[in-house]
């Protein structure tokens, strides 16, 4: 199972965005996907439950602390056979439930918000994370990522150099886009959509996609399949 954590102790970074749109993507393609929301605003859960019956299941697993007699072992239970494991994790993570949580991952994603005070206390937040987490002795991979980015904003040039320096990718730039506020508000990912016009938010979106399964893996791309029937039409 590929388990890909979405995390960064800063709120605000829009960790949802890109737990869902992934884990929307690989279902798309047929794969067994699950999310588990650490987050106690459980945003990914309300998310699951706008999707249409309709659309292809993925599984939710509730990881956030269970009020009354709940046990949050069962809330937490994902199915033998699950392909891909998305954890959306909750803002201000650190110790004990830091090391739960990066203990389950493959795959590390960092997105951040596009302010000054988000890229440094981003970056902090990846010096812990390679302190605490020991990702780099049980090699776990790790990449970074802009969110929620307006025409407008400056250019991320201090924390490119930064994660340079630590040989962390910064994969792509997402942008502050309706069609991101629509996926959320319906159940949907950017790739399940038809509408043309989400051909630039996939576009964007790719990056993630080739970083967490190169193209040379297998399967072809939902982006260059939506292509191909856009060309044909």
């Amino acid at each position: 199972m590929q388990t890909i954590l979405i995390i960064n102790s800063k709120g605000g970074s829009g960790k949802t965005t890109i737990a869902t749109n992934i884990a929307s993507y690989f279902a798309s393609l047929g794969r067994k996907t699950a999310i588990m929301d650490y987050d106690p605003q459980g945003s990914s859960m309300h998310w699951l439950k706008q999707r249409s019956p309709g659309l292809v299941r993925i599984h939710g697993a509730n990881a956030a602390p269970q009020r009354g007699t709940r046990m949050r072992s069962l809330q937490m239970h994902v199915a033998r056979g699950t392909d891909h494991l998305v954890i959306d994790a909750p803002a201000g993570v650190d110790g004990l439930l830091l090391q739960e949580i990066v203990r389950r991952t493959n795959n590390i994603i960092i997105p951040v918000a596009p302010s000054a005070i988000d890229i440094h206390a981003t970056a902090d937040f990846i010096k812990d994370l390679l302190l605490v987490g020991r990702i780099r002795s049980r090699g776990v991979k790790v990449a970074v990522i802009a969110n929620r980015v307006r025409p407008s904003m400056p250019v991320y040039e201090p924390l490119e150099r930064f994660l340079k320096s630590l040989n962390l990718p910064f994969l792509t730039r997402i942008s502050d886009s309706d069609n991101y506020i629509t996926a959320a508000e319906t159940g949907l990912g950017v790739f399940e959509m038809d509408d043309q016009s989400a051909n630039r938010e996939k576009q964007e979106f790719q990056p993630i996609i080739d970083w967490l399964e190169p193209p040379q893996a297998g399967e072809g791309k939902v982006v260059e399949l939506n292509s191909r029937r856009a060309a044909a039409v």
